[in-house]
């Protein structure tokens, strides 16, 4: 790539997106990082207040599912490349409302593609279209085996059916019209700046506020956790270093059932808040199951280990313990998101 590099990073006000955006910024200065988010629910530009006013840094307030005005901002600011993190991204929100995640996930992938393509298909210079994927595009394990990037797709909901279809999508451009691509599929993040949906950041929230703790069916769901920063490196190396057209999964090597993640996640919440160990186990209410609900997710991270050197730089717990403490230590952020619509969302989701 050019010495010199316009790279624009969708979705990154929100959770991934913004430590994404912040490494790109202070590595690599000489770049100008551009960050297109809608600022829906999840986004949220205090996530990047350490870096609003950095000279290579340009917020761009756009929608990806408005077609006309990314073909704009492409043409406007010529942007060499693409990260694209920008998508609808909780399971339950895809069963109470698919239409939602199609047209995010769907057709403002497509949007960008052919934005990129436009602009890109008499260039001679190098570019790439990086997607950021999931691993849940792969559907379900049983108790042995590991999703690898060979894996067939086999989505059971509506938000891994729409993750898929991005997916193919992005390959097709590549296939069809040669677009530079590549893609990654991650397993579940964790970390500083999650929104409380998402299951550690809501039970830290809960068992701050001495709220239930909702574990689906029997809490036996196993899930590979990776810590945000170590994405964020990873897609770093995959954006640098990654071969064209090639596919690579991210995993924490990290797998928990969900009842004893919640478990470890009490014991170290007790710890730090003085309580006494145990009380906040009592807050776990098991609720009614979500509907298709894969049983295990599990990554083979070795392609990405042996050709690009990449491995989680923390331990689970340890990872764990850097995330309550952020959530602790800035809890005016926690209350500032968790009120208004969320809250009603998330009366209607587990009550």
């Amino acid at each position: 790539m050019s010495k010199s590099r316009n790279i624009l990073i969708t979705g990154g006000a929100g959770f991934i997106g913004s430590h994404v955006v912040r490494l790109f910024v202070n590595k690599y200065p000489k770049d100008h990082i551009y960050n297109l988010d809608a600022l829906t629910y999840a986004g949220n530009l205090e996530n990047l207040k350490d870096i609003e006013d950095a000279k290579n840094y340009t917020f761009l307030k756009a929608d990806i599912c408005n077609r006309e005005q990314i073909k704009i901002l492409f043409e406007k600011h010529q942007f060499d490349s693409v990260i694209h993190l920008a998508a609808e991204s909780h399971v339950d929100r895809s069963i109470t409302n698919p239409f939602a995640f199609v047209e995010t996930n769907v057709m403002g992938t497509l949007n960008l593609l052919h934005a990129a393509h436009h602009l890109w298909k008499n260039s001679d210079k190098n570019h790439l279209f990086y997607h950021i994927s999931t691993d849940e595009v792969y559907g379900t394990l049983g108790s042995t085996g590991l999703f690898t990037e060979e894996t067939a797709y086999d989505p059971n909901s509506p938000y891994s059916a729409s993750k898929a279809s991005s997916d193919h999508f992005v390959r097709a451009f590549g296939e069809t019209y040669g677009l530079p691509y590549v893609i990654s599929n991650c397993s579940n993040n964790y970390g500083p700046n999650q929104f409380p949906e998402k299951l550690i950041p809501l039970f830290i929230n809960n068992i701050i506020n001495n709220k239930p703790l909702p574990v689906y069916g029997d809490g036996n769901y196993t899930r590979d956790w990776l810590f945000v920063i170590d994405h964020a490196d990873a897609i770093d190396l995959i954006f640098n270093k990654g071969n064209l057209g090639e596919t690579y999964n991210i995993g924490g090597f990290n797998e928990w059932k969900n009842i004893d993640l919640v478990k470890v996640l009490c014991q170290q919440m007790d710890s730090k808040l003085g309580r006494k160990q145990g009380e906040s186990e009592n807050l776990i209410t098991f609720v009614k199951d979500r509907p298709g609900h894969d049983l295990r997710y599990a990554i083979d991270a070795s392609k990405i280990n042996k050709n690009l050197g990449w491995k989680p730089s923390v331990t689970f717990e340890e990872g764990l313990s850097q995330t309550i403490d952020w959530y602790l230590n800035n809890e005016n952020w926690l209350k500032n998101v968790t009120s208004g619509d969320y809250q009603k969302y998330y009366d209607e989701q587990y009550k």
